[in-house]
């Protein structure tokens, strides 16, 4: 195909991603993996961190740096479709190289299957180096393909044994601190609500109802709203007034704060580890879960604290109590977050992508954290996830499926 020797990286969670790349990338191996000098090539890094930056940038200057022909900020993007807009770019500057992070993080199969065309036509003038939490996910023309499993940075072959998870069975959740005391048993409601942004249709006339204990998963293409309709949720979206949407038994914009609605709700997102910048241990990061802020600036009690205790346990990370969050791999923030989504039992779990960028080990640790939480607590879950997983059984699932006049739901499966 070509004459580069396009290099596919297997990480586990637990190496330092972002030190990793740096060191790649300032060429302190670069000359023994690929026999080329980084540094004497143009090159550009496709990751959640880039898109961050881009979105950050955008938003400080009110400026347009990447989507340049839709004129859009690319926070006003679905998960997905960010992607496709930022591949794009960094496709137009016309790299040496192109380092690729989690590629596929985000996609349904059709946008994955375009990415995948897509590099293999650009694997004709353009370096690939592609960066992994998922064997599968290494490109099928990439053959030099490396694992390292540590800090030390070691490259090794790729082993198909799979790791032992932190925990082998998750058998004890820990209790509430308090219970909810819940007047319905309907968690959500949408009764043909609509959504458009700038005359262009979002969502039409979603009808949907989330009872408690039930297990969804929400599916659909990526830009067919399945952010749209969370945010609707958490109470982040200012379209939800006017519309026949009801939370936890009450109209949406019939008196409810914001707050009211959140301290019910425990949510994670992947971009979510962007938000924690102070210096808070781990432990603290989880007690925050308790007062719904992003970092713990409450002083918690002794029950919490043992209830923090207790859930640590339980995922096999007491050992990190004290670490800053700050200096956990990315895969274990991961596996943090969802603890302090979860740690207040809340009414409502909303997990958005929960297991995107993890490796064997712990994708094993969070399906086995899903299946405690739907089985032995009174949760209601919705679960979004692009990638199948055998070891997950929603009880229902509703769909997505766009048109111009915009997306429609329905129900495909329930048990």
């Amino acid at each position: 195909m070509n004459t580069y020797n396009h290099l596919g990286i297997l990480l586990r969670n637990r190496v330092n991603k972002n030190q990793f790349i740096d060191r790649l990338l300032a060429d302190a191996f670069s000359l023994s993996l690929t026999g080329l000098s980084f540094s004497d090539m143009k090159g550009v890094v496709f990751s959640d961190t880039s898109i961050s930056y881009f979105i950050e940038k955008e938003y400080r200057y009110q400026t347009v740096c990447v989507a340049s022909e839709e004129n859009r900020q690319l926070r006003t993007f679905s998960a997905g479709e960010r992607r496709k807009e930022f591949l794009r770019y960094c496709i137009a500057q016309k790299p040496d190289y192109i380092l690729l992070d989690n590629p596929f993080n985000h996609l349904d199969q059709i946008s994955k299957d375009e990415f995948i065309a897509l590099f293999e036509e650009i694997a004709e003038s353009v370096l690939i180096i592609q960066v992994v939490n998922n064997a599968e996910d290494i490109l099928h023309f990439i053959r030099w393909k490396v694992q390292v499993q540590d800090n030390s940075f070691n490259f090794a072959a790729i082993t198909k044994s799979c790791p032992e998870p932190r925990q082998k069975r998750i058998a004890v959740l820990p209790e509430p601190y308090q219970p909810f005391n819940l007047q319905t048993d309907m968690l959500v409601e949408f009764a043909g609500v609509c959504v458009s942004y700038e005359e262009r249709a979002i969502v039409q006339d979603i009808t949907w109802a989330i009872r408690r204990k039930d297990f969804w998963q929400l599916i659909g293409p990526n830009g067919s709203g399945k952010s749209t309709l969370l945010s609707l949720i958490t109470g982040d979206n200012p379209k939800a007034y006017g519309q026949k949407l009801y939370l936890f038994g009450q109209k949406k914009g019939s008196g409810e704060s914001v707050w009211d609605i959140k301290k019910r709700i425990g949510y994670f997102h992947c971009a979510m580890t962007e938000l924690f910048s102070r210096n808070h241990s781990l432990e603290q990061m989880i007690l925050s879960g308790f007062f719904d802020s992003i970092g713990l600036y409450d002083i918690p009690t002794d029950r919490q604290r043992k209830i923090a205790g207790q859930w640590l346990d339980a995922v096999g990370m007491s050992d990190l109590r004290h670490t800053p969050f700050n200096a956990l791999t990315i895969g274990l923030q991961r596996v943090a977050l969802i603890v302090r989504a979860i740690i207040k039992h809340p009414p409502l779990l909303i997990l958005d992508e929960p297991l995107e960028g993890l490796d064997d080990e712990n994708v094993m640790l969070i399906t086995q954290l899903i299946n405690a939480i739907t089985t032995k607590t009174e949760i209601t879950t919705i679960y979004v996830s692009h990638r199948r997983d055998s070891r997950i059984s929603p009880s229902s699932v509703y769909e997505l499926t766009p048109s111009e006049s915009g997306s429609r739901g329905r129900v495909i499966f329930s048990g």
